[in-house]
């Protein structure tokens, strides 16, 4: 570049060789009164040369000095000896001194006699020496020192060294490529310790503690209740037109928030759905005539829309006929009580309630069909779901007298999913089983009524049999409980539907591409299908999940992207068997088991307003965490308070949503949450008007829950270190054995006859996992201390180490899983892991180490000692790998 300085100065001609070497035996003194002359430069002017030199010739550079000979003689009028580098010390003439003179003047000069046709310098090697230039002139010191070389060369032999001479341009040329080697080793050090490349993969940088606050203050309960209206709309029964309209609903709104690779996933299951007409329950007398007739549906809600009809999930289609017999809730002990009281079960109708101590449905109808009835009644007892606990829909939460709860019989906890492919996807060309004694379908129809209809069948009962017992008796008004007997009043039961073998359903998935681990995932699931218009079950959780979507897509809009990849899931065919997460946890086993971190899954997002959790220990930290940022207003206190002025705990997970495919098959950690409390469950009375009016006036509980479920992402999408609080497994661990000895203790361990039992292996194994855990946890707190204590800088080496740290953290729970071949529970091989499970008759309850307790309950004493040193081997496995030590 040209010198942009404001005293510029004309550089004097540069003489020709031969002008140099002219007549004068010396180099003539320039005029320094031309106007052509510029003035002597500064350091010549200071006389730098020294007081006795001659005046060099114009082009000499200012401040230039050649190094000393060694001699040189202290009278310098005497002729001139080229000493300097072994050169010969003879005298020369005048006319080869000055030649000579004139070409060392020139040499350090940089100038050469060069032949015509040379190129002149490129521009490469121009913009090389600005970049030196540019370097030597931003460098902040100067070295104060010179070296100097003084040889001691005895007289005589300086004339038969043959010393190398120095070519400046060689010089420059060589430091000039030093410059360079030291810009680009600067340079590629910067670009190592990733001081760059986080920044520019995460785009633009966000304050974490911002990005809270940002999530919490976008939650908006107006576009809650908006999707909610949407939802509740029409009924929605999985794999019905209702269904499908809304999974397109669900796509348009991951679609305009920016969710890439937004897909429906179909897959092909077995559903049954009800014909009109096509079920009955009746008294006939003897000739067969009907004596009276149950109204089994409900009252129309809208009267211009469709309306679900009642009817169970997966039920045996059938027309049966028998003596009706009261089995109080159907639990096995409640159909022993019956057989010791001498009363034969073979080939009647049994009549059982809801819940009590046997909540799931299906293992109702299967506990009845096993001791001989050929059909089964459910009905929801106001003593359990009625006016006797309190105010019934729609102005209250529990059921009315025509409200029927319906639900799935297929039995959920032997096979999960479609039960026509169990352990593989129900793809077009799967291939799949009989439903014909199929182990997750029932053999028996069965029919669900309101305690309208069953009070009819229950005072026919009156005189038959035995009067129940207090712990029998419902809250019927007027109605006195007896068990009835073979002499009771015949009922007949017709249960005719449509059977499905490949009836498509619909999971809609959309995801946020992580930035650092994009293969890592975070799975945030709700099921979409309802039985009929589902505003508790499932909307509230729908409405939520795609207010928390809006959050998150408005930060993408905003440049923000998380650490790992966030995949969002609406799932279809829960109510029926948890189908949808099922099939698509089975059609992606091996992706799952390597790269799935956390599944965060709300089914019924707000029924009332207590908070609650169940899921794998390792979520509790980053759940009270959550809990404490925020609020319920009408309490004026933070959940995290109500949490423990309740003395709640994170509960165990039993079999009962979305998240079982994952924590039991995949070993994929796993948190299910939500306001709980009492509704119109499976009713028709679970619409918009009853959320609006009674479940959560406002929908304040709704946006306070999209809060908690966007700060549980970001702990887990978006922290450099992994909340998993392994700590807490570890406690969590060493009490579910302590209680596992006490409950097989009660189940008569070690009793006489029996082969002998003990948990010894698994209290050592977790005793270990204690140790590992607490030497896993130490890294935390370094990494904390180094990243953190220094600024947040965090190298190359140290981010590898953290990326390691959090995959062998969330993999913790995939080694749980037995995978040798054949393992799993036995004779339900679906389920893998050692630890959470549903037990064979527990259904929705939570069963810790289930493979143990089936074996107990089977009074299999050999199998469950084989099963706890199996436990308690996998976990040792794991927990050694989880610090880095495989066995």
């Amino acid at each position: 570049m040209h010198d942009e300085k404001p005293n510029k100065y004309e550089a004097l001609p540069i003489p020709t060789y031969e002008e140099a070497i002219g007549s004068s035996s010396r180099t003539p003194t320039p005029n320094l009164n031309s106007t052509n002359n510029e003035t002597a430069l500064p350091a010549e002017r200071e006389g730098l040369l020294g007081a006795e030199a001659r005046i060099p010739v114009p082009t000499r550079r200012a401040g230039y000095r050649p190094p000393p000979s060694v001699e040189d003689a202290p009278d310098r009028d005497s002729q001139e000896l080229d000493t300097f580098l072994g050169q010969n010390a003879s005298p020369r003439s005048s006319e080869d001194s000055e030649g000579e003179m004139v070409r060392r003047e020139m040499e350090e000069m940089g100038i050469e006699d060069e032949p015509s046709g040379r190129r002149t310098q490129s521009a490469w090697g121009k913009r090389i020496s600005s970049l030196g230039q540019s370097i030597r002139t931003r460098i902040p010191f100067r070295w104060k020192w010179k070296w100097r070389i003084n040889l001691h060369i005895p007289e005589g032999v300086s004339s038969r060294i043959g010393w190398p001479r120095i070519d400046a341009n060689f010089c420059i040329f060589l430091g000039r490529c030093f410059a360079m080697l030291l810009v680009m080793g600067i340079v590629y050090l910067l670009f190592v310790s990733d001081l760059f490349t986080n920044a520019a993969q995460r785009g633009q940088m966000f304050d974490p503690e911002s990005v809270r606050l940002h999530v919490q203050g976008l939650a908006d309960a107006g576009r809650i209740e908006a999707h909610m209206k949407v939802i509740t709309a029409t009924d929605h029964l999985a794999g019905t037109e209702g269904d499908y309209v809304l999974a397109q609903y669900v796509e348009g709104v991951f679609l305009s928030n920016g969710l890439e690779e937004v897909r429906k996933d179909q897959f092909d299951v077995y559903l049954n759905y009800p014909k009109k007409d096509g079920r009955k329950v009746e008294i006939v007398g003897n000739n067969g005539e009907v004596l009276w007739r149950a109204k089994i549906e409900e009252d129309l809600q809208y009267p211009e829309r469709q309306q679900t009809p009642v009817f169970h999930g997966h039920s045996k289609s059938g027309d049966v006929n028998g003596p009706l017999i009261f089995a109080n809730y159907g639990s096995r002990e409640d159909f022993k009580r019956l057989y010791d009281s001498g009363i034969e079960t073979k080939g009647a109708i049994a009549i059982v309630r809801y819940g009590g101590s046997q909540g799931d449905r299906a293992l109702k109808v299967k506990a009845a069909q096993d001791v001989g009835f050929v059909g089964c009644i459910i009905y929801s007892d106001p003593a359990d779901d009625g006016f006797v606990r309190g105010s019934p829909a729609p102005d209250g939460t529990m059921m009315p007298e025509d409200g029927v709860q319906r639900g799935s019989v297929s039995l959920m906890s032997w096979v999960v999913g479609d039960v026509l492919t169990p352990g593989f996807a129900s793809t077009k060309d799967a291939k799949r089983i009989s439903k014909e004694n199929n182990p997750g379908l029932v053999n028996i129809p069965s029919i669900p009524l309101s305690w309208g209809d069953a009070k009819h069948l229950l005072d026919a009962l009156k005189g038959h049999g035995h009067a129940c017992p207090d712990e029998w008796k419902g809250g019927i008004p007027n109605i006195d409980y007896w068990s009835g007997d073979q002499n009771s009043p015949r009922v007949h039961i017709v249960n005719d539907q449509d059977e499905v073998e490949q009836q498509p359903i619909w999971n809609v998935m959309g995801k946020i591409n992580g930035v650092e681990q994009r293969e890592k995932s975070i799975i945030v699931g709700n099921h979409r299908d309802a039985w009929v218009y589902g505003a508790a079950d499932p909307g509230s959780g729908t409405a939520v999940m795609l207010e928390v979507v809006r959050i998150f897509g408005d930060l993408m809009a905003n440049g923000w992207r998380p650490l790992r990849t966030i995949e969002f899931a609406s799932w279809d065919g829960e109510e029926y068997n948890l189908i949808g997460s099922t099939e698509y946890v089975e059609n992606n086993m091996d992706k799952l088991r390597a790269d799935a971190f956390a599944y965060l899954n709300v089914d019924v997002g707000v029924a009332g307003k207590n908070f609650r959790a169940a899921g794998s220990p390792v979520f509790r930290k980053s759940l009270l965490r959550a809990l404490s940022r925020t609020s319920d207003q009408a309490q004026n206190a933070t959940l995290r308070e109500l949490w423990d002025k309740n003395n709640s705990q994170l509960e165990g997970l039993g079999a009962g949503s979305d998240y079982v495919a994952f924590q039991d098959m995949a070993g994929t950690s796993s948190l299910d949450f939500g306001f709980d409390g009492d509704f119109p469950y499976h009713s028709a009375r679970d619409n918009l008007e009853w959320m609006q009016r009674v479940g959560d006036p406002g929908f304040l509980h709704h946006q306070v829950l999209a809060q908690i479920w966007s700060l549980l992402i970001l702990e887990y999408a978006d922290r450099l270190v992994m909340p998993f609080d392994i700590s807490a497994y570890s406690a969590s661990l060493t009490q579910w054995s302590i209680d596992l000895e006490n409950w097989a203790e009660n189940k008569g361990a070690n009793q006489e006859g029996n082969p002998k039992w003990s948990t010894e292996p698994l209290r050592e194994a977790v005793l270990e996992f204690a140790t590992d855990a607490q030497t896993f946890e130490h890294w935390e707190e370094e990494w904390d201390r180094i990243v953190l204590g220094g600024g947040g800088f965090e190298s190359a080496i140290l981010a590898a180490h953290r990326k390691s740290h959090n995959t062998r953290m969330a993999n913790f729970e995939t080694h749980l899983l037995d995978l040798e071949e054949g393992g799993g529970i036995p004779n339900r091989t679906q389920f893998k892991h050692v630890v959470f499970g549903p037990q064979l008759w527990s259904g929705y309850d939570t069963a810790y180490f289930p493979a143990v307790r089936d074996a107990i309950e089977a009074g299999d004493w050999a199998l469950a000692q084989q099963q706890v040193e199996k436990a308690a081997s996998i976990i040792k496995k794991a927990s050694k790998k989880l610090v880095g030590n495989p066995i």
